[in-house]
C-alpha cells in the first residue's frame, strides 16, 4: 500500500517523497485536487498526506479531506500547511484528519505521526478482514461431481471483472458463490456489499442504490457507493423494479449515476454479480425484466445445482454445519448416525442448502447434549404406529396393488432413491444395497430405470422420462 502526497510546491512534494521513500514507505504524488482524486480512483492509498493550500486547483485541502472521509473513510489524512493555525487544525480534525503539521515540518515529527498512522490504517484494515471472514464466510464445502463443476466454473471467473449471473433455487447458495467470487479476487480487500432486490420498497429502491443529499443531513452514501471499488451483488434481480433497471442499465454503461436530490456525478469502480430464481428470458417476454439489462448481467452465466442435485454432499454439509453452530454459537459438537446421514439423503429438500443449515440448528438446540444425532431426531422420521410397533404407513395407491406389482414399483422408487443419493455412482449403490453390481445393472434394466449426466455428475430416472436418452447404468 502507497502514500498519496499532495503539494503544489514540487519541491515539498517532491522532499517528503524522499523522506519516506528512505523510510521504506511506496509513495505516489499529485500537485492539484484533479490529480489527486485520479490517483485515489486508480487506487486508494494506504495514508494521504494533504496541504491545506492548493493553488490552481478546483478543489482545497478542507474540500478533498471531506470527499476522502466520505468516500474512503478508513484511510487515515494527515494536513500539512505553511499557513497553519488553531483554527484550520481544529476545523481539518474535526472533519476527520488523523493530525495536522505545520511547515516547516520537523522531518523527526513527520516519520513518527506517518508510522503511527500507517499503523493505524493497517489495523483497520486488518479488523475489517476478520470481521469479514467471521461474518461472512465464503467457505464452500462439498465434493460431488455436481460441486466440482460448479467451483471450477467460479475459479475461472475469479481473477476477472467480468459480470456474472448465478441461477438456482432459492436456497442454494448462490450468495455463498458470489462471496467465494469476491473473496478470491483482487476486489477482496474491497467491500462486498449485497442488494436484496425483493426486500426494498419499489419507491425506496433508488434512493437505497444511489444515496441521496438533503440540506439538513447532507450527503448520505448509497449502497452503490458503499461497494466502490469492490463487489454489489444483486440478490435476485429478477424482483427489481422496472423503473430502477433502466438506471442500473445506466450505471453499469457509465459507471456514474447521481444522488436522489443532487446535481453532482458520482463516478464508480464496481464489479457486478447478480443472482436469480427466476426464469428471466420469460420475465424479459411477460415485460417484467429489460433485455438489455439481462444483456449486460448475463456476461458470465453460471447454473448453481440444487441440493437434490449433490445429494452426496449432504452429510459433509450437514457436519460443517454442527461444526460452524458449535464454533459460533456454542451448540453441542454431535457427530451422525449412518442412519441419519441416510435419511438426510433422501429426504426432499424444496429449501435446498438453507432448509438443511435450519434443520441442522434445530436439532442441536432441541436435541440432546452429546451422542450421534439419530435419524428420530429429524423431521419426518418414522414414528411408533398402531401397537407401539415401529412400522410404515403405506399409501393406498400401493396398499391396493398386487404383492407382485407393490414389489417392483417399491423397488424402482428404492433403488432410484439410492443411485441419487449416491450422485449416480452404481458401485456405492451395489455396495450399500448389498448386490452385486452386474445384478443391479440387470435389476435396473428390468424396472426401467437409467442414470443420465446431470449438473456435472449424474442422476437416475425411469427410462419413459427421457426417451432419446441412453442410459448409463
Amino acid at each position: 500500500m502507497s502514500i498519496l502526497i499532495v503539494d503544489d510546491e514540487k519541491d515539498i512534494r517532491e522532499l517528503i517523497g524522499d523522506i519516506l521513500k528512505d523510510e521504506g514507505y511506496s509513495v505516489r504524488l499529485a500537485g492539484n485536487s484533479d490529480d489527486c482524486m485520479a490517483e485515489i480512483n486508480a487506487e486508494p492509498p494506504a495514508l494521504m498526506i494533504l496541504d491545506i493550500w492548493l493553488k490552481d486547483s478546483r478543489m482545497d485541502g478542507i474540500d478533498i479531506l471531506k470527499t476522502v472521509k466520505r468516500d474512503n473513510p478508513d484511510i487515515p489524512v494527515i494536513i500539512i500547511s505553511g499557513h497553519g493555525n488553531v483554527e484550520i487544525a481544529v476545523a481539518a480534525i474535526k472533519q476527520g484528519a488523523y493530525d495536522f503539521i505545520e511547515k516547516p515540518f520537523n522531518i523527526d515529527q513527520l516519520t513518527v505521526v506517518v508510522a503511527r498512522a500507517m499503523e493505524t490504517s493497517r489495523l483497520r484494515r486488518e479488523n475489517q478482514e476478520l470481521r469479514r471472514r467471521d461474518v461472512t464466510s465464503s467457505e464452500m464445502v462439498g465434493s460431488s461431481a455436481a460441486f466440482r463443476a460448479l467451483k471450477s466454473q467460479l475459479d475461472k471467473v475469479t481473477k476477472s471483472n467480468g459480470r456474472v449471473m448465478l441461477t438456482g433455487l432459492s436456497g442454494s447458495g448462490k450468495e455463498l458463490a458470489a462471496r467465494y467470487i469476491h473473496q478470491n479476487s483482487n476486489r477482496a480487500a474491497a467491500p462486498f456489499v449485497s442488494v436484496s432486490s425483493a426486500s426494498v420498497e419499489p419507491e425506496r429502491m433508488e434512493e437505497v442504490l444511489f444515496g441521496r443529499e438533503t440540506p439538513g443531513r447532507g450527503v448520505e452514501p448509497g449502497l452503490l457507493e458503499q461497494a466502490h471499488g469492490g463487489v454489489v451483488y444483486f440478490d435476485e434481480v429478477g424482483d427489481m423494479p422496472l423503473g430502477t433497471q433502466s438506471k442500473i442499465l445506466r450505471v453499469l454503461t457509465e459507471q456514474q449515476f447521481t444522488r436522489a436530490g443532487g446535481t453532482d456525478k458520482v463516478r464508480v469502480d464496481l464489479r457486478v454479480i447478480s443472482s436469480t430464481a427466476r426464469d428471466l428470458p420469460a420475465e424479459i417476454r411477460a415485460g417484467r425484466f429489460r433485455q438489455e439489462l439481462f444483456d449486460r448481467l448475463n456476461v458470465v452465466p453460471i447454473p448453481v445445482p440444487s441440493l437434490a442435485e449433490r445429494r452426496d454432499d449432504i452429510p459433509e454439509l450437514a457436519r460443517h454445519f454442527v461444526a460452524w453452530f458449535h464454533r459460533t454459537q456454542g451448540l453441542p459438537l454431535r457427530n451422525l448416525a449412518p442412519e441419519a446421514e441416510a435419511m438426510l439423503q433422501t429426504m426432499q429438500w424444496p429449501g435446498n442448502i438453507r432448509q438443511l443449515r435450519n434443520i441442522i440448528e434445530r436439532v442441536l438446540i432441541l436435541g440432546e447434549a452429546s451422542g450421534a444425532i439419530e435419524s428420530r431426531e429429524l423431521p419426518g422420521s418414522a414414528g411408533p404406529v398402531g401397537d407401539g410397533s415401529e412400522g410404515m404407513v403405506l399409501g393406498s395407491a400401493v396398499a391396493t396393488l398386487p404383492l407382485r406389482e407393490a414389489r417392483e414399483l417399491f423397488e424402482r422408487e428404492y433403488l432410484l432413491t439410492q443411485i441419487n443419493r449416491f450422485g449416480g455412482n452404481i458401485s456405492r449403490t451395489a455396495n450399500f444395497v448389498g448386490m452385486e453390481r452386474s445384478a443391479l445393472h440387470r435389476k435396473l434394466k428390468s424396472l426401467g430405470v437409467v442414470t443420465t449426466a446431470k449438473a456435472g455428475g449424474r442422476a437416475a430416472h425411469l427410462d419413459d422420462e427421457d426417451d432419446d436418452e441412453e442410459g448409463g447404468a
